[in-house]
């Protein structure tokens, strides 16, 4: 799939200090006629994958359902685990190769719900800090997210 005018575009990243720590989330997503939107968000005691698959997750739940897309992302881990991945961890019964049950499992199962719904939306690869101004801004924005609930939970801490 390209993107053209009659497409919506997107960019999704997540960040975390420390893996566990505080994490961030961010995603922009632009429409067809050009509206771009915002979304962003953080946790206190989370996980990089964890925010990578909320970032993806609330990009798609932001999109039409039945409208061509296509969702960028630096995160090998979302991009494989829903071209790759999905179909041996559902033949397993949610578990990985490993026998133990797959790590995020309740943000896996929204985002392939979400992908189920719209048939039109392509999950893209980028490569991450490659000057990509769309990637470069979401990683900015989901930093940004997670030094903010860093100095929050420092302030609940103290």
């Amino acid at each position: 799939m390209t993107t053209t005018n009659t497409s919506t575009t997107a960019f999704a990243d997540g960040s975390c200090l420390g893996n566990p720590g505080p994490g961030g989330w961010a995603c922009i997503i632009t429409d067809p006629t050009g509206t771009t939107r915002t979304l962003s968000g953080g946790e206190p005691d989370t996980t990089n994958n964890r925010m990578e698959l909320t970032a993806a997750t609330t990009a798609l739940g932001a999109m039409a359902d039945d409208a061509p897309a296509v969702l960028f992302l630096d995160s090998e881990y979302v991009v494989r685990g829903a071209r790759e991945w999905r179909p041996q961890w559902e033949r397993r019964g949610w578990r990985n190769a490993n026998r133990k049950p797959v790590a995020n499992a309740d943000l896996w199962r929204a985002l392939f719900a979400l992908v189920d719904a719209r048939p039109l939306v392509e999950l893209r690869w980028l490569r991450g800090h490659a000057g990509d101004a769309g990637n470069e801004a979401v990683d900015r924005i989901a930093r940004a997210e997670a030094e903010k609930v860093r100095l929050a939970t420092v302030g609940v801490r103290a």
